[in-house]
């Protein structure tokens, strides 16, 4: 019934690797701000990373390395809310760890596929 979209399954990657990217370099860009700490978590390499990867994602270059680091980055974050800061994975009133397992999801998918 839904074959018809079998003609447009390349698609669904490219709006995939679009939306992350967008995300990464929103979160990303900040980080180019604390080049005093640019080797620390959060710091200016770290933004550098980030955005670096999230471009390789949107023009569709070295995917799976992106992926690949993409995927590194995502689970340094669920380990820091998780452990670290005692995050919850959800919460109404502030921002819990489950946006980053699905940044994680994607960045497997993009090292995988």
């Amino acid at each position: 019934m839904l074959d018809f979209f079998n003609v447009y399954s390349g698609w669904g990657m490219w709006f995939l690797q679009i939306a992350v990217g967008v995300v990464f370099i929103y979160h990303g860009w900040p980080k180019l701000k604390k080049m005093k700490d640019f080797f620390g978590v959060g710091g200016g390499l770290h933004g550098i990373v980030e955005i670096a990867s999230a471009a390789a994602l949107i023009f569709g270059m070295y995917v799976r390395e992106a992926g690949l680091v993409l995927a590194v980055i995502m689970l340094g974050a669920i380990y820091m809310k998780k452990f670290k800061w005692n995050t919850p994975f959800s919460s109404t009133n502030s921002t819990g760890w489950e946006f980053d397992l699905v940044l994680l999801g994607a960045a497997l998918y993009f090292l995988l596929g």
